[in-house]
């Protein structure tokens, strides 16, 4: 739609959007004013609209006009927030370097706005002083500090971090100091259902006794230290407690998504060789009751521990040799408000074992040492500006890197983890973050493409949030400039990087303007080359796009996989810089001429689907045995005009092309149903698109890019 400067806008033109003539009448009069102080097309001009002028009550289409009237002819990545000086000196980073900016940056330094991505340079040159601070900063313990902060390793890429050191990450979640006490709430919840009844809070002590509890039953069933304990199940108060009290004892946890099949469960417990499982008997969405422990009965698991979902007991009669929940707690109930002394470990421990699709079709199970929490954390100080007082929220599972990071970014900074236990496209989800007094809100662009198509948002109160955080696929900016006017305009920091980082390589801050659906920064102690034709890095600075690689020293990046090669996975056939030999990532980046960083999608044969990265051999494995007049198929992962998350396509290669065959909408049909059954409920086939040969390389590889260039200029030519 082509968009009227704002200085042509009339008054008919604000009445047409279905805005009443009195209030079309004030609102074009404050406009003027704001244009006669700051001109027609300025950022300022727009903050002040942002600020003044739009509310979430007007129509999305009225915020739409005066965001793109007011940046008409400004070009790309126009800004939609602008960060305020005399509220950047509050932040965390702000606080740090008002105190000791100069010290770090020397006569260079300015002022925390100013200064801002010159400190993000130093944390990658000067990486012992950077992490040291912002450990002090977060006051994490030790019980035997790091020789170093970091040990490079000549013999092979990476580093050796915190070397030496001795401690324990879910002993300093639960640790008191002089800025915390055992009344500060840790976790607010509410379950689905009970929307209008009031929160639920636990309180710092409430929630150290029960981890305790938790980690006195794991002491007594004699599990060696560091055994792989699995989690299956939502993430809600009890899952948080099992995870703190399985690091507490300092075992591992495996953590498993609670929407996966039999097969894909039984397939991670054996990569890990858990030796026990807590889940729960079932999932309580709506009136709908999911069964989970039949799932993982069904996956061949070792001992389950099962908490049950109602209070009359469960669904169906235990596994011989599986214990309830209650009878766990049981063989300990004499140890109940005894503190458990933290099983303290090396900093290259295992604490959790994660899993991500790579291109071979079996999940890469991915260790995080005891660093990576702190990489979370580390990361939720600095971009999220996340302290105490604080109120975090962010829909996701322990099953998926966001779970763990949402436990350690909330109380490893002392915030407040907020969790709903229902769906979060729900307005009793809604609901709930405005009740929770949210300040941190963490979402997924297809949660937010839900709430603006059903519009459940309206009428609740978001002024709390501070600021949002995204991750997973790639955001549409319509759709984020209306998540923005749903909290008076506050930031959204992109946030993207991967489980084997424990955070993320690049996102935003809120000490730096922010454009919509990009990032404008890359995270703290990360340094990120875009790769030319030759392989070689573009100049620093310079726009281009291009395979993105990344600086092999990332602070808690792993450093090994169980299951598969970790040099030949990440850091095999990379070009060299400096010396160093840069460290695989596999997505496309663009490097805008205004500094801003957009992702574009795999450069490999992985693809993103709502969040959830998956390889196209997983899909392909599936669907070529949903008909027998399949020969082959190849699972494309296709961005769609206008920004948004890959839809997937199926491009599928008949048998006989002359007999029978299904039609393509039932086709399309019988891969969903497939799809969801055997691999992931939340997958959706956008098309089938039928192939006489797939295209293949002279090693007979199926050339997946091909395809996918060909769907996509195909998609476009039809708009």
């Amino acid at each position: 739609m082509d968009y009227k400067a704002l200085d042509s806008i009339t008054v008919v033109d604000i009445e047409a959007l279905g805005i009443g003539s009195e209030v079309a009448e004030q609102l074009h009069g404050r406009l003027g004013e704001i244009i006669r102080s700051y001109g027609n097309d300025t950022p300022q001009t727009w903050h002040h609209i942002s600020k003044r002028l739009l509310c979430p009550d007007l129509p999305f289409s009225f915020h739409q006009m005066m965001y793109y009237g007011c940046y008409k002819n400004f070009g790309p990545d126009p800004p939609a927030w602008i960060p305020e000086p005399e509220n950047a000196v509050f932040t965390n980073v702000g606080k740090l370097l008002e105190r000791r900016g100069k010290e770090f940056l020397g006569s260079s330094y300015i002022d925390p706005l100013s200064s801002f991505s010159s400190f993000q340079e130093f944390s990658v040159s000067g990486p012992e002083v950077y992490w040291s601070t912002v450990l002090d900063e977060m006051k994490i313990t030790f019980s035997k500090p790091p020789n170093c902060i970091l040990q490079r390793q000549f013999s092979s890429p990476g580093a050796q971090w915190l070397p030496g050191a001795v401690f324990n990450p879910a002993k300093d979640c639960l640790y008191l100091n002089e800025n915390r006490s055992l009344d500060d709430v840790a976790i607010i919840w509410r379950d689905e259902g009970c929307d209008d009844l009031p929160l639920k809070r636990l309180t710092l002590g409430e929630l150290r006794a029960e981890v305790w509890l938790v980690a006195h039953a794991l002491n007594s069933m004699s599990f060696e230290k560091g055994t792989a304990i699995a989690i299956d199940m939502p993430m809600n108060v009890n899952a948080v407690v099992i995870y703190l009290a399985i690091v507490l004892a300092g075992h591992v946890v495996v953590s498993i998504a609670d929407s996966f099949a039999a097969r894909e469960i039984s397939t991670r417990l054996d990569i890990s060789k858990a030796k026990a499982i807590f889940t729960q008997d079932l999932i309580i969405r709506g009136d709908k009751s999911i069964p989970l422990y039949s799932r993982v009965v069904d996956a061949q698991s070792p001992l389950a521990i099962v908490i049950p979902t109602n209070s009359t007991g469960f669904s169906m009669k235990l596994r011989d040799g599986d214990i309830s929940w209650h009878a766990f707690l049981d063989r300990v109930k004499d140890l109940k408000g005894v503190e458990f002394a933290a099983v303290e470990q090396s900093a290259e421990s295992f604490t959790n074992i994660l899993f991500s699709s790579g291109t071979t079709g079996e999940p890469k199970a991915i260790p995080w040492t005891l660093v990576t929490p702190l990489k979370a954390a580390a990361d939720a100080w600095c971009h999220m500006d996340i302290h105490k007082g604080d109120v975090v929220a962010w829909p996701t599972n322990l099953g998926w890197m966001m779970g763990p990071w949402l436990v350690y970014a909330s109380l490893l900074n002392r915030a407040s983890m907020a969790l709903y236990n229902g769906s979060p496209l729900s307005s009793g989800f809604v609901k709930f973050i405005q009740d929770a007094k949210t300040t941190m809100l963490g979402v997924i662009p297809s949660i937010v493409r839900s709430w603006k198509s059903t519009n459940c948002t309206s009428g609740y109160d978001w002024s709390s949030i501070r600021c949002f955080a995204s991750t997973g696929e790639a955001s549409s900016v319509d759709e984020y400039l209306w998540l923005m006017g749903r909290a008076c305009y506050k930031p959204v920091i992109e946030y993207c990087g991967g489980t084997e980082i424990g955070g993320a390589f690049v996102t935003g801050s809120l000490l730096q303007a922010q454009a919509l659906a990009a990032f404008s920064t890359p995270a703290m102690g990360c340094s990120l080359f875009i790769l030319g034709d030759d392989d070689s890095p573009i100049p620093q600075n310079m726009p281009g796009i291009g395979e993105l690689a990344l600086g092999p020293y990332m602070f808690g990046a792993s450093s090994s996989l169980l299951n598969a090669h970790h040099y030949d996975i990440y850091f095999k056939g990379m070009p060299r810089w400096n010396g160093m030999v840069l460290r695989r990532h596999g997505d496309l980046f663009e490097r805008s001429p205004r500094g801003y960083y957009r992702a574009h999608g795999r450069a490999d044969d992985t693809m993103n689907l709502g969040g959830i990265k998956v390889s196209s051999v997983e899909i392909e494995r599936i669907c070529n045995i949903v008909d027998n007049s399949i020969l082959e198929t190849a699972a494309i992962g296709v961005p769609p005009q206008g920004g948004g998350p890959e839809q997937l396509v199926i491009a599928v290669v008949f048998r006989n092309p002359d007999e029978t065959k299904p039609g393509l909408d039932k086709l399309k049909q019988s891969f969903n149903s497939a799809l969801q059954k055997n691999l992931n409920p939340l997958f959706r086939v956008h098309r089938v698109v039928p192939y006489p040969s797939l295209p293949r390389t002279a090693t007979n590889k199926v050339m997946r890019r091909v395809l996918r260039q060909q769907l996509t200029l195909e998609h476009k030519t039809k708009l």
